[in-house]
């Protein structure tokens, strides 16, 4: 299976700078988009051979996920089952005959940390279970914007972001219980080194030097790791500021 994963940030600004034609040629059997900002509607993406599914936020121009696959999948399911933790488009999930594909944009802590303890006193905890849960019945992975860079490698300017949203010591230690709740993170399995980035501002120059942080992930369960033969981030890839990351499992 090769999965590509894609936060978007607006699917139809994303379209409109070519990234469509990016999806389209890809070769994915399964394409996870996160922060689409639309309802499918609202959207002009048909990707020849490849169905899809939304789950996008009730507040209209906000948030949202969808997948696009050409392998049909015997369920899906949105959200977390959570009152407060819905709503948002945020979670999007199918399962298929060996695993199950979970999309995912993880809310983010916001300027002045505003959100932290909404994201990490209660959203990392309930999709982490969920995640468990999944796992329980058949492997999982799961991918998307996390919104935090794990480790100082994982941004090109540590220290001064320290204790900015993305790279609080509680969001780094939730993505440290993700990994101990039996998940990979499958861009390190192949890459141990830095300069590596998902998602770079908007600000003039930033992209071309590289001044980025790694806040897009593919994980899957402990026991895909044997038919986990690649991993790459895909910066090359524009349409919006972030890019592209990919898997391919046996």
């Amino acid at each position: 299976m090769h999965l590509v994963s894609w936060n978007v940030n607006g699917i139809r600004a994303c379209l409109r700078k070519g990234g469509g034609e990016w999806l389209a040629r890809c070769g994915a059997d399964v394409i996870c988009l996160q922060e689409t900002r639309a309802y499918p509607e609202q959207v002009d993406l048909e990707l020849d051979g490849y169905a899809s599914y939304w789950n996008p936020a009730a507040r209209p121009g906000y948030s949202g996920v969808a997948i696009y696959t050409r392998r049909e999948p015997l369920d899906v399911t949105c959200d977390l089952g959570e009152p407060d933790l819905d709503g948002e488009g945020r979670v999007l999930a199918a399962e298929f005959e060996d695993l199950w594909v979970v999309d995912v944009y993880t809310p983010n802590a916001q300027n002045e940390l505003r959100r932290l303890d909404y994201r990490t006193v209660r959203w990392d905890p309930a999709f982490l279970a969920h995640m468990r849960e999944l796992d329980a019945e058949k492997p999982v992975v799961f991918c998307g914007d996390l919104n935090v860079a794990h480790r100082e490698i994982d941004l090109a300017n540590p220290r001064s972001n320290r204790r900015n949203a993305g790279f609080t010591d509680e969001e780094r230690a939730g993505f440290d219980r993700i990994l101990a709740g039996g998940f990979v993170d499958t861009f390190r399995e192949f890459e141990p080194g830095g300069g590596h980035y998902t998602w770079w501002s908007n600000r003039p120059g930033v992209r071309e030097r590289n001044v980025g942080w790694r806040i897009d992930y593919v994980l899957i369960s402990r026991r895909l790791r044997p038919r986990l033969v690649a991993a790459s981030i895909h910066a090359e890839v524009m349409g919006s500021d972030h890019c592209p990351v990919s898997i391919r499992l046996r």
